[in-house]
């Protein structure tokens, strides 16, 4: 059912994973969550910008999913595999310093570049894109989601994938998109922290 009004959808980043420092698109890691009061300060912060939640989708990487479950106890959680991050095939699991250097590459060039046995950018902004429309087409939705997943909404929004890659959203950060009725997105906020 498409709704006829403006539909709200918040994306989280899921919280920092325990892979740190590699390249971590489908592997399957563990998120590191805030404990004791700054967990509180993050469900505190989450409910001020999206009230009680309806609909909880996420991501179905690991990460993901117990960020949703701490930040929204209690809640049922639908996963859509549309949602993962790139993948970035080879390139899984090596640390920053180890991939190859690819020179300097336009945004549009970065957001073609497909790492060897991997996927483009591209190719996971129409992938999350077409689940970020079905999800908003049903109303309001917190998503938890990934880096990459989130600057697709993002380039949804402006217009052009690509631009997506211009920001940054850095973990356990929310970022507000609206899906307006006539098929055009807007972003309220961006990159919003949810924690200290």
């Amino acid at each position: 059912m498409v709704h006829p009004v403006a539909a709200n959808i918040i994306l989280i980043r899921h919280a920092p994973s325990c892979g740190a420092g590699r390249l971590a698109g489908r592997l399957d890691i563990p998120a590191q969550l805030p404990e004791g009061e700054a967990l509180a300060l993050a469900r505190r912060r989450l409910t001020a910008l999206a009230g009680v939640p309806g609909r909880v989708v996420s991501s179905p990487a690991r990460r993901c999913r117990e960020s949703a479950a701490a930040l929204c106890p209690g809640a049922a959680v639908m996963q859509d595999a549309r949602l993962w991050e790139q993948d970035f095939g080879e390139w899984e699991g090596l640390e920053s310093a180890s991939l190859p250097d690819l020179g300097p590459l336009s945004r549009e060039e970065t957001a073609a570049f497909r790492p060897p046995e991997g996927e483009s950018f591209l190719d996971l902004a129409a992938r999350a894109g077409a689940a970020l429309t079905e999800i908003a087409a049903a109303g309001p939705a917190l998503i938890f989601a990934h880096a990459g997943t989130v600057r697709a909404g993002l380039g949804l929004a402006l217009g052009h994938a690509p631009l997506g890659l211009a920001f940054e959203v850095a973990p356990l950060s929310a970022t507000l998109l609206r899906a307006l009725p006539d098929g055009q997105w807007s972003a309220g906020f961006v990159n919003l922290s949810l924690i200290a």
